[in-house]
């Protein structure tokens, strides 16, 4: 399943190269206020190249400098009004791959270890090519970025091989991407890493108490599956991933229009970036016991589809009420953190496409993030930043809680008017988990709706470098 997943010929490490014989081409990082020095530091006639073509250090201009055979001396790219080299962005870097000839470069200037983790793993994103449907990826006579082998360099080589993971899971069709291939996937993942696997499946949700996952997958002629890794020290500090798996969503009987659900492939994008954090903490080994859920369903339309107004019962006990079968992601998750919560982790991360409207309040590119833990959702904001995989820290308004309220059940899955939804989902989800447990959510949307270098439209894999270095901060 892997191999068939990978879609850039291998992995996007394809298109890095290692110090060898054959010399790399300089690769200078030019910002406007360090122009005038770098032309002082060409020969003559390069400089004379650079002014004919009115390079000035512009964000994102390349320019392509030639030898004295005809060739390619090496190439500039433009930071702009960068103010230090230390600030490097992978979005600096991330279009390159794409602008450069064929060849080997280097960059010219010695970078921090952090930039230059940044700046690999630009260059990687950049790489990435979905292309399971395509009889090639056009990855052949591409430019190669050479860098020294480093501890921060095989760090940028686990972030774009869990990226490309995630993104090829989220870009794949949901009629290639079911229950059964996602529970494959994590199998798969499991196997390399020498971590136990283990997948219920249909009536065996009923019988080991998942009734939610079970009701919204339940109408599907793909069975509802509760997907449970494990890997590490059992004595070490726990880390417990929650991914939604929701593989398509229909709406169910309160129906999405076309428009809305011609995206809804990506709705197991949680599932995807959770598989995404466990590659790279099982491949880094670090010191933690981790274990990832994914309920993987589908919510579909059938006769035994859940209704408007049907009272579930939950994993903890709790009875609630549907008001929208199109709010099935946090009954599905609501299961799988009460178990999740039950093992008391010492940290516990859920991602989920759960809500347009955290897409409203910030955008496509700024998952919101809720924590009953401020420290934990600040520090999730300025490891972000550090990392360029940035989150918004949202509130867990008690006043609002009362709006979950039922007159017939414990609580309802939809607040009773139309606001603040993000918030509400979020409220939801913390019915199903302990106070004081060191919990975020993280309401992420998984998907580029517009053409940038690095960010093609499609697939995204969104906080995954952040809950990574997160739990690096927190563990080791």
């Amino acid at each position: 399943m892997a191999s068939q997943l990978t879609s850039t010929l291998g992995t996007p490490t394809a298109s890095i190269a290692d110090p060898s014989q054959v010399p790399a081409k300089p690769l200078w990082l030019v910002s406007e206020h360090s122009l005038d020095s770098w032309l002082g530091e060409l020969p003559p006639v390069a400089s004379a190249w650079v002014r004919a073509h009115e390079f000035r250090g512009e964000r994102g201009k390349v320019l392509v400098l030639p030898s004295a055979d005809g060739g390619v001396l090496g190439a500039a790219l433009g930071l702009g009004t960068l103010p230090s080299i230390a600030s490097l962005s992978p979005w600096h870097v991330a279009g390159l791959p794409e602008r450069l000839p064929a060849g080997r470069y280097e960059i010219a200037q010695r970078l921090t270890a952090d930039a230059e983790r940044l700046a690999v793993t630009g260059w990687l994103h950049g790489a990435y090519r979905y292309g399971r449907y395509r009889a090639s990826v056009g990855q052949s006579g591409r430019a190669q970025l050479q860098v020294p082998s480093s501890a921060h360099r095989a760090l940028a080589f686990f972030h774009a091989e869990a990226c490309a993971l995630a993104r090829d899971l989220i870009n794949t069709p949901a009629a290639d991407m079911g229950p059964a291939e996602l529970a494959a996937v994590a199998a798969n993942l499991a196997r390399e890493a020498g971590a136990q696997c283990t997948v219920l499946e249909g009536h065996e949700l009923l019988e080991r108490n998942y009734p939610l996952i079970h009701a919204v997958g339940r109408t599907s002629s793909r069975a509802p599956r509760l997907i449970d890794l494990r890997w590490g020290d059992p004595a070490a500090p726990k880390v417990t991933l929650v991914g939604k798996g929701v593989c398509f969503d229909t709406g169910g009987l309160d129906l999405k229009p076309s428009a809305a659900m011609l995206l809804m492939k990506k709705d197991m994008g949680g599932a995807a970036v959770a598989l995404g954090v466990a590659r790279v903490l099982m491949a880094r080994q670090a010191p933690i016991r981790l274990r990832v859920l994914i309920p993987a369903v589908d919510n579909s339309i059938g006769g035994d589809a859940f209704r408007p107004s049907d009272v579930l019962r939950s994993r903890r006990g709790l009875t609630v009420e549907i008001g929208n079968t199109d709010a099935e992601g946090r009954l599905v998750l609501a299961d799988a953190l009460c178990e999740a919560d039950s093992e008391q982790p010492d940290l516990l991360l859920d991602f989920a496409t759960l809500t347009g409207a955290a897409r409203v309040a910030l955008g496509p590119e700024l998952p919101a993030v809720f924590s009953q833990d401020p420290s934990l959702a600040t520090q999730l904001r300025e490891i972000g930043e550090r990392e360029c995989d940035p989150v918004w820290p949202m509130p867990l308004w008690d006043n609002y809680d009362e709006e979950l309220g039922s007159r017939v059940a414990d609580l309802n899955n939809v607040a009773s008017n139309a606001f603040a939804g993000a918030i509400y989902g979020a409220l939801f989800l913390r019915r199903f988990v302990s106070p004081g447990r060191n919990w975020a959510h993280i309401d992420l949307f998984a998907w580029n709706p517009r053409e940038r270098p690095g960010r093609p439209v499609g697939a995204e894999a969104q906080c995954l470098r952040l809950a990574d270095r997160l739990v690096a901060a927190r563990f080791g």
